[in-house]
């Protein structure tokens, strides 16, 4: 299935890779935000192909335009060493560390509760300042 969004027509470039950080208040008036909106908050993103159509935007400098994307995988951790290929329920950590750098994949604001992904690939136990087992995979919906 091809997802498609809107972006600035100076960002449209094939291959470039993007995280959807969410709506934005700015658009609430727009009639096509749900082009925008419908992608996952906090998950990456690459561009495949640009369409032609553009559309007046308040929130990019000059027009915006139609391309299709695909969703990346993305980086978070696991609590046990899970084999590649395997489908599990990872949670996002209730870590507090800010200056720790793992601080961005413990808690991933891409990971959704109780959501069952597969791990496409395993990178080992990181070493938790907190002395917490944790193994950082890469992970796919």
């Amino acid at each position: 299935m091809v997802l498609i969004t809107l972006i600035g027509e100076k960002l449209a470039v094939e291959g470039l890779e993007f995280t959807y950080v969410g709506a934005n208040s700015e658009c609430k008036n727009c009639k096509l935000k749900t082009v925008c909106f419908h992608l996952k908050p906090g998950r990456n993103y690459t561009i495949t192909n640009i369409r032609d159509k553009k559309h007046t935007c308040n929130v990019h400098e000059g027009n915006a335009v139609i391309v299709e994307v695909n969703e990346l995988p993305f980086i978070a951790v696991a609590v046990e060493e899970v084999p590649e290929g395997t489908k599990t329920t990872v949670e996002r950590q209730k870590c507090k560390n800010i200056g720790c750098s793992f601080f961005e994949i413990c808690t991933n604001r891409a990971l959704q509760d109780k959501k069952t992904y597969t791990i496409k690939k395993t990178f080992g136990k990181i070493d938790c300042p907190l002395g917490y087992d944790l193994y950082k995979v890469e992970l796919m919906d």
